[in-house]
């Protein structure tokens, strides 16, 4: 920021600094996760009748979801920003740890034929979600401390890839290709906006997209999802058959929907549609009219996140707040594009909408954070 603007945004001599609690940013965070409350008995309903023999087995559980969020968001949001800062290394090496005991089979949960979740005690925890703020929190701290280096290859460059590139390894072996994709993303745009030579991040991605393409060739099922998202419709019933099913739901929705609870394509017809296509299901019963809600109340949030940002002074409060948006405004755009057909299907949670403790949880603490952010601005 210029001097200009830094004086320009400081409160005159004798003017009190209120606290800037951003009560828009928090409003739409709580409306938006519970409109995804609502949708996942829609959604989840049938399947939770047949596994549990109550169609509120899911919906129960996301509403307890839904009430720690907003309570850690508040909790985040008044924390004191030394404790919230302080011990990002440890932060580091808990959520390697965490993202490790997924791979023991004593702590881990294989679902999907995939180790992403494990046991901790009563509660079934995604450690990615949670790597992701890490990994916000790290880059934020290095490219704010480090400006004077970030030029540098060796001093500026290497060590945030070195993280990034560790915690993707870690997720890859899971294995969650879309997680580390999601990490590297992360990286790449902090990484532009906190110094780094454009060079150095060309090269980056030039590795890196030639290693997704080794890592699509050489696996099966990745190579198989590649053609169907090419050309769902040329083998509906096969590896095709999840989007086919997304675009039916999307189609039969039209402008004004079905009716809450009408749809058809939550009846075993679309794959994890109370999860990651719980925007299908949206799409179907409530209509354009009911998306293009949903998409006003991201693009609100969105704004309120990235205002927040541009509004700090401080370099790492910058960084910190511009990583929290990016975390939601990743998971929004890979997902919606992968419930259109945009890319290929992979398992990106609806940010407050899909079914998940993890996903809503951290997504609630993200908001905290740029709430925490919001409030030391002067008004």
């Amino acid at each position: 920021m210029s001097r200009v603007a830094v004086i320009q945004e400081a409160p005159m001599p004798g003017q009190a600094v209120k606290p800037g609690f951003d009560w828009w940013l928090a409003s739409v965070a709580v409306l938006l996760a519970g409109l995804g409350v609502v949708m996942v008995l829609s959604a989840s309903g049938i399947m939770a009748e047949r596994m549990a023999g109550s169609k509120y087995l899911f919906f129960k559980k996301q509403a307890i979801f839904y009430a720690v969020g907003v309570a850690l968001m508040f909790v985040m949001a008044w924390m004191p920003r030394r404790i919230l800062y302080g011990p990002v290394y440890v932060w580091l090496a808990l959520v390697l740890v965490l993202l490790a005991m997924t791979l023991i089979p004593p702590f881990s949960v294989k679902a999907g034929g995939a180790r992403r979740w494990m046991h901790l005690g009563p509660v079934l925890l995604q450690p990615m979600e949670l790597a992701k703020i890490v990994l916000v929190f790290y880059l934020a701290y290095f490219y704010s401390s480090k400006q004077a280096l970030v030029k540098s290859f060796s001093v500026g460059f290497i060590p945030p890839v070195v993280v990034t590139g560790l915690l993707g390894v870690v997720m890859l072996v899971q294995p969650d290709f879309g997680g580390a994709v999601f990490m590297g993303m992360l990286f790449f745009l902090m990484s532009l906006v906190g110094g780094t030579r454009f060079v150095y991040l060309f090269i980056s991605g030039l590795f890196g997209a030639a290693a997704c393409v080794l890592l699509v060739i050489n696996s099966p099922y990745r190579f198989k999802r590649w053609f169907a998202f090419l050309d769902p419709f040329q083998d509906p019933q096969g590896t095709g058959y999840q989007l086919v099913q997304s675009f039916f739901a999307f189609g039969s929705g039209q402008i004004t929907g079905v009716g809450f609870g009408s749809g058809k394509q939550k009846l075993f017809y679309l794959p994890e549609a109370h999860t990651d296509f719980i925007m299908a299901v949206a799409g179907e019963e409530l209509g354009f009219i009911g998306v293009s809600v949903i998409l006003s109340l991201i693009g609100v949030l969105m704004w309120r996140s990235f205002r927040i940002a541009l509004a700090q002074d401080d370099l790492r409060d910058r960084f910190t707040a511009y990583g929290m948006a990016l975390v939601l405004g990743i998971g929004f755009l890979l997902n919606l594009a992968v419930v259109m057909g945009c890319v290929p299907p992979k398992g990106v949670a609806m940010p407050f909408l899909s079914y998940g403790g993890s996903s809503l949880v951290c997504a609630f603490l993200c908001v905290g954070i740029l709430l925490n952010l919001s409030r030391r601005r002067p008004t």
